[in-house]
Protein backbone atom coordinates (compact mmCIF):
# COMPACT_ATOMS: atom_id res chain seq x y z
CA UNK A 1 0.00 0.00 0.00
CA UNK A 2 1.17 3.03 -0.82
CA UNK A 3 2.76 5.45 2.15
CA UNK A 4 0.03 7.78 2.13
CA UNK A 5 -3.03 5.79 1.56
CA UNK A 6 -2.06 3.48 4.38
CA UNK A 7 -0.89 6.22 6.69
CA UNK A 8 -4.65 7.35 5.81
CA UNK A 9 -6.83 4.40 7.09
CA UNK A 10 -4.39 3.59 9.63
CA UNK A 11 -5.12 7.01 10.84
CA UNK A 12 -9.15 6.42 10.80
CA UNK A 13 -8.62 3.52 12.46
CA UNK A 14 -6.91 4.38 15.20
CA UNK A 15 -9.80 7.15 16.11
CA UNK A 16 -12.04 4.35 15.92
CA UNK A 17 -14.04 6.37 13.02
CA UNK A 18 -14.96 4.87 8.89
CA UNK A 19 -13.02 6.19 5.93
CA UNK A 20 -15.04 8.80 3.58
CA UNK A 21 -13.45 8.91 0.24
CA UNK A 22 -15.09 12.04 -2.11
CA UNK A 23 -15.46 11.60 -5.68
CA UNK A 24 -15.09 14.97 -7.70
CA UNK A 25 -15.15 15.50 -11.86
CA UNK A 26 -11.46 16.58 -11.98
CA UNK A 27 -12.24 20.05 -14.13
CA UNK A 28 -15.57 20.74 -12.94
CA UNK A 29 -15.56 24.35 -12.49
CA UNK A 30 -12.15 24.40 -14.74
CA UNK A 31 -8.77 23.14 -12.98
CA UNK A 32 -8.00 26.32 -11.59
CA UNK A 33 -10.22 25.54 -8.96
CA UNK A 34 -9.50 22.00 -8.36
CA UNK A 35 -7.05 22.91 -5.25
CA UNK A 36 -9.58 24.35 -3.57
CA UNK A 37 -11.60 21.96 -3.48
CA UNK A 38 -9.22 19.38 -2.34
CA UNK A 39 -7.81 21.64 0.54
CA UNK A 40 -11.53 22.15 1.61
CA UNK A 41 -12.48 18.32 1.32
CA UNK A 42 -8.98 17.50 3.46
CA UNK A 43 -10.04 20.15 5.88
CA UNK A 44 -13.75 18.87 6.49
CA UNK A 45 -11.64 15.04 7.24
CA UNK A 46 -11.81 13.09 4.18
CA UNK A 47 -9.89 9.99 3.79
CA UNK A 48 -8.92 10.59 0.56
CA UNK A 49 -10.19 12.16 -2.95
CA UNK A 50 -11.68 10.11 -5.78
CA UNK A 51 -10.77 12.53 -8.95
CA UNK A 52 -12.69 11.41 -12.24
CA UNK A 53 -11.51 12.05 -15.37
CA UNK A 54 -13.74 13.36 -17.99
CA UNK A 55 -14.50 10.70 -20.70
CA UNK A 56 -16.59 10.65 -23.72
CA UNK A 57 -18.29 7.32 -23.50
CA UNK A 58 -18.38 6.93 -19.07
CA UNK A 59 -19.74 3.35 -19.16
CA UNK A 60 -20.02 3.43 -15.33
CA UNK A 61 -21.43 6.97 -14.60
CA UNK A 62 -24.92 8.35 -14.15
CA UNK A 63 -26.39 11.11 -15.11
CA UNK A 64 -24.99 13.98 -12.19
CA UNK A 65 -21.37 12.09 -13.00
CA UNK A 66 -22.05 12.74 -16.89
CA UNK A 67 -23.08 16.35 -16.73
CA UNK A 68 -19.91 17.10 -14.56
CA UNK A 69 -17.89 15.15 -17.52
CA UNK A 70 -19.44 17.21 -20.22
CA UNK A 71 -18.77 20.66 -18.28
CA UNK A 72 -14.89 19.62 -17.51
CA UNK A 73 -14.35 18.93 -21.58
CA UNK A 74 -16.03 21.87 -22.36
CA UNK A 75 -13.36 23.56 -20.47
CA UNK A 76 -10.96 21.57 -22.10
CA UNK A 77 -10.36 18.93 -19.61
CA UNK A 78 -7.90 16.23 -20.39
CA UNK A 79 -5.76 13.98 -18.02
CA UNK A 80 -2.41 14.70 -18.93
CA UNK A 81 -3.77 18.30 -17.95
CA UNK A 82 -4.91 16.91 -14.67
CA UNK A 83 -2.40 15.19 -13.93
CA UNK A 84 0.24 18.43 -14.69
CA UNK A 85 -2.25 19.89 -12.48
CA UNK A 86 -2.05 17.54 -9.33
CA UNK A 87 1.41 17.93 -9.75
CA UNK A 88 1.66 21.59 -9.02
CA UNK A 89 -0.08 20.91 -5.74
CA UNK A 90 0.61 17.79 -4.64
CA UNK A 91 2.74 19.79 -2.17
CA UNK A 92 0.23 21.92 -0.66
CA UNK A 93 -2.56 18.49 -0.66
CA UNK A 94 -1.00 16.21 1.88
CA UNK A 95 -4.61 13.60 1.94
CA UNK A 96 -4.40 10.68 -0.55
CA UNK A 97 -6.39 11.17 -4.28
CA UNK A 98 -6.85 8.72 -6.48
CA UNK A 99 -8.35 8.80 -10.38
CA UNK A 100 -10.92 7.41 -11.78
CA UNK A 101 -10.29 6.96 -15.34
CA UNK A 102 -10.81 4.16 -18.21
CA UNK A 103 -8.57 2.04 -20.18
CA UNK A 104 -9.08 4.07 -23.50
CA UNK A 105 -7.25 7.48 -22.64
CA UNK A 106 -4.63 5.64 -20.41
CA UNK A 107 -3.39 3.89 -24.27
CA UNK A 108 -3.57 6.75 -25.93
CA UNK A 109 -1.63 8.80 -23.38
CA UNK A 110 0.92 5.93 -23.68
CA UNK A 111 0.73 3.60 -20.57
CA UNK A 112 4.58 4.67 -19.74
CA UNK A 113 3.51 7.91 -20.18
CA UNK A 114 0.84 7.50 -17.92
CA UNK A 115 3.01 5.74 -15.05
CA UNK A 116 5.64 8.62 -15.18
CA UNK A 117 3.23 11.44 -15.15
CA UNK A 118 0.91 9.76 -12.19
CA UNK A 119 4.28 9.54 -10.34
CA UNK A 120 5.13 12.82 -10.83
CA UNK A 121 1.67 13.71 -9.68
CA UNK A 122 1.75 12.05 -6.71
CA UNK A 123 -1.21 9.63 -7.43
CA UNK A 124 -1.60 7.42 -4.75
CA UNK A 125 -4.12 5.21 -6.79
CA UNK A 126 -6.17 4.28 -9.80
CA UNK A 127 -9.74 2.84 -10.52
CA UNK A 128 -10.28 1.70 -13.99
CA UNK A 129 -13.59 0.45 -14.28
CA UNK A 130 -13.54 -1.09 -17.48
CA UNK A 131 -10.59 -3.00 -17.00
CA UNK A 132 -11.52 -6.85 -15.53
CA UNK A 133 -8.95 -8.79 -13.57
CA UNK A 134 -8.60 -11.31 -16.52
CA UNK A 135 -6.62 -7.98 -18.38
CA UNK A 136 -5.42 -5.96 -15.39
CA UNK A 137 -1.61 -7.21 -16.10
CA UNK A 138 -1.94 -4.97 -19.28
CA UNK A 139 -1.19 -2.46 -16.31
CA UNK A 140 -1.28 -3.55 -12.56
CA UNK A 141 2.35 -4.70 -12.81
CA UNK A 142 3.58 -1.20 -13.89
CA UNK A 143 1.54 0.28 -11.49
CA UNK A 144 2.71 -1.71 -8.58
CA UNK A 145 6.06 -0.52 -9.49
CA UNK A 146 5.56 3.24 -9.06
CA UNK A 147 3.79 2.44 -6.02
CA UNK A 148 0.30 3.53 -7.38
CA UNK A 149 -2.40 1.05 -6.20
CA UNK A 150 -4.54 -0.44 -8.52
CA UNK A 151 -8.31 -0.64 -6.59
CA UNK A 152 -10.30 -3.26 -7.74
CA UNK A 153 -14.27 -3.12 -7.23
CA UNK A 154 -16.69 -6.12 -6.87
CA UNK A 155 -20.25 -6.01 -7.34
CA UNK A 156 -23.57 -7.01 -5.94
CA UNK A 157 -23.48 -10.37 -8.91
CA UNK A 158 -19.81 -11.47 -8.02
CA UNK A 159 -20.18 -14.90 -6.81
CA UNK A 160 -18.34 -15.36 -3.20
CA UNK A 161 -15.32 -17.21 -4.98
CA UNK A 162 -14.83 -13.97 -7.27
CA UNK A 163 -14.81 -11.98 -4.65
CA UNK A 164 -12.12 -13.41 -3.05
CA UNK A 165 -10.00 -13.93 -5.72
CA UNK A 166 -10.11 -10.04 -6.10
CA UNK A 167 -9.66 -9.32 -3.06
CA UNK A 168 -6.50 -11.18 -3.09
CA UNK A 169 -5.01 -9.00 -5.58
CA UNK A 170 -2.91 -5.78 -4.75
CA UNK A 171 -3.34 -3.64 -1.56
CA UNK A 172 -4.77 -0.17 -0.78
CA UNK A 173 -8.96 -1.16 -0.35
CA UNK A 174 -11.76 -2.66 -2.22
CA UNK A 175 -14.02 -0.71 -3.61
CA UNK A 176 -17.37 -3.16 -3.02
CA UNK A 177 -20.48 -1.75 -5.15
CA UNK A 178 -23.76 -0.96 -3.82
CA UNK A 179 -26.13 -1.34 -6.58
CA UNK A 180 -26.32 -2.86 -9.76
CA UNK A 181 -26.01 -0.18 -12.49
CA UNK A 182 -24.59 3.45 -12.78
CA UNK A 183 -24.17 5.72 -10.04
CA UNK A 184 -26.02 8.29 -9.07
CA UNK A 185 -27.86 9.59 -5.65
CA UNK A 186 -30.38 7.24 -4.25
CA UNK A 187 -32.99 6.90 -1.89
CA UNK A 188 -33.18 3.63 -1.57
CA UNK A 189 -31.44 0.12 -1.95
CA UNK A 190 -31.83 -3.65 -2.01
CA UNK A 191 -32.35 -5.12 1.75
CA UNK A 192 -29.71 -7.32 1.30
CA UNK A 193 -27.05 -5.05 1.13
CA UNK A 194 -25.94 -5.28 4.64
CA UNK A 195 -25.49 -9.05 4.32
CA UNK A 196 -23.72 -8.66 0.95
CA UNK A 197 -20.73 -6.00 2.71
CA UNK A 198 -20.61 -8.11 5.29
CA UNK A 199 -19.57 -11.07 2.94
CA UNK A 200 -17.40 -8.66 1.19
CA UNK A 201 -15.68 -7.36 4.27
CA UNK A 202 -15.05 -11.22 5.58
CA UNK A 203 -13.42 -12.21 2.26
CA UNK A 204 -10.82 -9.34 1.95
CA UNK A 205 -7.92 -9.09 3.73
CA UNK A 206 -7.44 -4.91 3.37
CA UNK A 207 -10.18 -2.51 4.18
CA UNK A 208 -13.68 -2.34 2.57
CA UNK A 209 -15.17 0.96 1.19
CA UNK A 210 -18.77 0.95 0.04
CA UNK A 211 -19.57 3.20 -2.83
CA UNK A 212 -22.78 3.89 -5.91
CA UNK A 213 -25.86 5.51 -4.66
CA UNK A 214 -24.84 6.83 -1.29
CA UNK A 215 -26.14 10.26 -0.81
CA UNK A 216 -27.20 11.24 3.23
CA UNK A 217 -25.15 11.09 6.39
CA UNK A 218 -27.82 8.48 7.47
CA UNK A 219 -26.54 6.41 4.05
CA UNK A 220 -23.07 7.12 5.11
CA UNK A 221 -23.88 5.69 8.61
CA UNK A 222 -26.00 2.74 7.60
CA UNK A 223 -23.39 1.68 5.00
CA UNK A 224 -20.66 2.22 7.72
CA UNK A 225 -21.84 -0.23 10.21
CA UNK A 226 -21.14 -3.20 8.03
CA UNK A 227 -17.81 -1.88 6.18
CA UNK A 228 -14.40 0.43 6.52
CA UNK A 229 -15.98 3.55 5.36
CA UNK A 230 -17.93 5.08 1.92
CA UNK A 231 -17.34 6.44 -1.36
CA UNK A 232 -20.03 9.18 -2.29
CA UNK A 233 -20.20 10.76 -5.98
CA UNK A 234 -22.78 12.36 -7.24
CA UNK A 235 -24.21 13.94 -4.71
CA UNK A 236 -21.09 15.87 -3.53
CA UNK A 237 -21.19 16.94 -7.28
CA UNK A 238 -24.63 18.21 -6.98
CA UNK A 239 -23.46 20.08 -3.71
CA UNK A 240 -20.16 21.69 -5.12
CA UNK A 241 -22.57 23.20 -7.67
CA UNK A 242 -24.72 24.75 -5.45
CA UNK A 243 -21.98 25.54 -3.41
CA UNK A 244 -23.66 23.90 -0.08
CA UNK A 245 -20.45 23.58 1.64
CA UNK A 246 -21.72 22.80 5.00
CA UNK A 247 -23.92 19.76 3.43
CA UNK A 248 -20.65 17.94 2.15
CA UNK A 249 -19.02 18.77 5.84
CA UNK A 250 -21.93 16.94 7.26
CA UNK A 251 -22.00 14.00 5.29
CA UNK A 252 -18.04 13.80 5.54
CA UNK A 253 -18.48 14.39 9.59
CA UNK A 254 -20.93 11.32 9.61
CA UNK A 255 -18.63 9.15 8.70
CA UNK A 256 -16.27 10.02 11.89
CA UNK A 257 -19.11 8.91 14.42
CA UNK A 258 -19.98 5.90 13.41
CA UNK A 259 -17.18 3.82 15.43
CA UNK A 260 -15.73 0.59 14.50
CA UNK A 261 -18.58 -2.06 13.58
Amino acid sequence: MSNRLEKAFAAVNDRNEKAFVPYIMAGDGGLESLKEKLLFLEKCGATAVELGIPFSDPVADGPTIQRAGLRALKKGTTLQGVLEALETIRDEVSIPYLIMTYMNPILAYGLDSFIESATRAGIDGCIIPDLPVEEEDLIAPKLEEAGIELIRLVTLTSPPERIKEISEKGNGFLYAVTVTGITGARSGFQTEIGAYLQKVKEASNKPVLAGFGISTPDHVREFSQYCDGVIVGSRIIDLFEADDLKSIEQLIQAARTVGTA
